[in-house]
């Protein structure tokens, strides 16, 4: 058996480990990023970069300490909770708060598939959620039938697409260089932008996607293929790495793009509106390429958003049914938003906060978990990883209660 430095050198054998984290990776790069990254850059400019950055930095830290409890313990976040829970109560009450979470998630997902395929075909929205939703059913038949491989390869493929969709209108048109570097100094300008500050948290740490991750690694390597846990967390830690900085960079591009351009342009605080601007001030290239890319990314985040909830529902409650039938569950709400005419951009921005609250429910058990040495053994936290965690999950808590009281008290 190969040692782990020489698994690790060979760059094909490498590169065959990848998967997981860019599978969940696609989490932060959903149609409600877009939604939350461009409004926040057409209203406020550089001003929120800083939380982008930020968050990358904190979703690097959670999204491995989730693919490190899957792989050292073979179970995954929800399968734990589910185990530890000591009342059925307890876990029903979780549960439900998880799976409105997932429901948030897949709503903000249909809708961005939804606008895109207007913008691209002028297909009406209420058609638009349901051709979304018979797509990601074809892209989760793939996981069913061929398995966990073939899935992160078409997930990855739609990466892809997003990246050189959202990617391509900042390379036309660059931002500048001194609002950029503004906009890494920590600030707010009133209630809205704490507002869009949460949303953006939100819209880039995704609880559903910690509780897949561990998900994904699990299923990934349940055989080990000969590989010790070591090896295999070296290249958990490159697998997130590289999936990070795709995330980051492609949501600091959206921001980016919409303060360069969009700042001061009536109407472009929405998806819709964007799109438009965009047209006109870059081409109807660059306004195409951002389509595509939206599409690319509500049909990829909707697939992985129903994957994590099959994930929690099965972990929580014990109960296991068919990925398409719970596809055809969860994408209710979305349609009924869109058959409703509720504006798209506001759905997918309030779905963020939303998210944004599911966040301490799910990193305050992971951090504890993983600091377990009954649980991780000789892999569990080292000390300051486990205070770096827990500072997130503080931080992020403290954020979204000063958000709640900005927004009770009005000011």
């Amino acid at each position: 058996m190969a040692t782990a430095p020489t698994v690790l050198a060979r760059p094909r054998a490498g590169l065959l480990l990848l998967g997981p984290a860019l599978v969940a990776g696609v989490a932060y790069l959903d149609p409600g990023n877009v939604a939350a990254n461009v409004t926040s850059g057409a209203r406020y400019g550089y001003l929120l970069v800083w939380v982008v950055v930020c968050a990358n930095l904190v979703a690097w830290l959670i999204q491995y300490l989730s693919a490190k409890l899957g792989v050292v313990t073979g179970k995954s976040l929800p399968e734990l909770l589910g185990e530890r829970f000591g009342s059925r109560a307890g876990r029903i009450a979780y549960w439900i708060q998880a799976e409105g979470v997932a429901m948030a998630t897949d709503l903000a997902e249909v809708i961005g598939g939804a606008v895109a395929l207007w913008l691209l075909f002028d297909i009406p929205l209420l058609a638009g959620g349901l051709i979304t939703g018979a797509v990601s059913m074809v892209l989760l038949s793939v996981q069913s039938r061929r398995g966990p491989r073939a899935f992160e390869l078409v997930i990855i493929a739609l990466l892809a697409v997003i990246v050189l969709g959202f990617t391509w209108g900042v390379v036309v048109a660059p931002p500048d260089p001194e609002g950029l570097v503004a906009g890494l100094v920590p600030r707010f300008e009133g209630t809205d932008s704490v507002l869009l500050a949460v949303s953006v948290l939100g819209a880039t740490i995704m609880p559903h996607a910690i509780y897949a991750h561990s998900s994904l690694a699990r299923d990934r390597f349940r055989s080990r293929e000969g590989l010790s846990t070591p090896t295999l967390l070296r290249a958990t830690r490159i697998d997130v790495s590289v999936a990070m900085v795709i995330a980051g960079g492609v949501n600091l591009a959206m921001m980016l793009l919409a303060a360069a351009n969009l700042a001061g342009v009536e109407g472009t605080d929405t998806l819709e509106g964007a799109h438009a601007a965009l047209g006109e001030a870059l081409g109807p290239i660059v306004a195409t390429m951002f389509a595509v890319g939206l599409l690319a990314s509500g049909l990829a985040s909707t697939s992985v958003g129903a994957y994590a909830g099959a994930e929690i529902m099965q972990g929580l409650i014990h109960r296991r049914i068919p990925l398409l039938a719970r596809r055809l569950v969860t994408l209710v709400p979305a349609l009924v938003i869109l058959g409703l005419g509720v504006d798209p951009t506001l759905a997918l921005v309030l779905s963020q906060v939303v998210l944004s609250f599911g966040i301490p429910f799910a990193l305050i058990p992971l951090v504890r978990l993983t600091a377990d040495r009954t649980l991780m053994g000789e892999h569990v936290n080292r000390r300051w990883t486990t205070i770096a965690g827990a500072a997130a999950a503080v931080a992020l808590s403290a954020l979204n209660g000063v958000l709640l009281w900005l927004v009770l008290t009005g000011a």
